[in-house]
């Protein structure tokens, strides 16, 4: 099987390299970053350098391929457009106008596309909260990809949590507002899932042929101060104190169902946090 990563980060290189030596399957890598192309190569038969909106260079890529991972991540918030909806325009142009061999296309979404939820809990059918920047252009970028499936065709996105893991560990993260007083309550539900569960999921996705929108996130319930309390306490950070008269700056704040993906038949591999 042929399969082609677009966007190579902290998870899309992670499963490339599960792809490739422990699944053996034929994987080519993308970046937008001429300088990780020596690293990629060393590791992947092929990688190349690919920029979301070159048409060509895309149409290149997905020819004779079987399935295409889209894992890209904006450096900034001004980026979103360029990053996500027109690299998925661009390959659902390709996709939905040209013969190809591609069965199947696996996204790497987010869960902050839920908005501001005042907590509440909400699955894969519930209405986004476009209050916060840049969910409508997740959304649609969803919407686009969603539009190419078809019986020979499967698409499936995966909204993701928080991502943690290796290299990315959540004392790393937390110990950045060790000792600082956070504006709001912290009452947020936390709602992360750890980078091995990304690419089983993603591999789980693959292997079904799953096709709609499903939740990525780990069965814990613990919100934003009860999490990062914890977090300090076990690896001897100073503590965070939370000014309630400061409105909070998180992006979303809703509570993820993972019941989706779970009946489908995927088990997590660490439903609860790991501190």
């Amino acid at each position: 099987m042929k399969i082609a990563i677009i966007g190579c980060g902290y998870v899309g290189k992670v499963v490339a390299r599960y792809w490739h030596q422990d699944v053996g399957l034929d994987v080519t890598v993308t970046t937008t970053t001429p300088a990780k192309i020596t690293e990629l190569a060393a590791i992947f038969r092929q990688a190349i350098v690919l920029q979301g909106n070159d048409r060509e260079a895309m149409q290149n890529l997905v020819q004779n391929q079987d399935v295409i991972l889209l894992s890209v991540g904006a450096k900034n918030a001004n980026l979103y457009v360029e990053t996500y909806l027109q690299t998925s325009k661009i390959l659902a142009e390709i996709l939905k106008h040209n013969s190809t061999t591609v069965k199947q296309v696996i996204y790497t979404s987010t869960c902050s596309i839920y908005g501001n939820q005042d907590g509440a809990l909400v699955d894969e059918d519930s209405p986004v909260n476009k209050d916060k920047p840049n969910v409508e252009t997740l959304q649609q970028t969803e919407e686009i990809l969603l539009s190419i499936a078809k019986e020979n065709l499967r698409v499936c996105i995966l909204r993701l949590g928080g991502i943690y893991g290796p290299g990315r560990e959540l004392v790393k993260i937390f110990s950045r507002v060790a000792g600082t007083t956070r504006p709001g309550k912290g009452n947020e539900p936390s709602n992360w899932i750890h980078l091995d569960d990304i690419v089983g999921a993603i591999e789980f996705a693959r292997q079904q042929q799953l096709q709609g929108i499903y939740n990525l996130v780990d069965d814990s319930q613990l919100i934003n101060r009860e999490l990062i309390d914890k977090v300090c306490e076990k690896h001897g950070l100073a503590k965070v104190y939370w000014d309630e008269s400061l409105p909070s700056v998180r992006n979303y704040n809703a509570r993820i169902s993972n019941q989706k993906i779970k009946a489908a038949g995927y088990q997590l591999k660490h439903p609860e946090i790991m501190l």
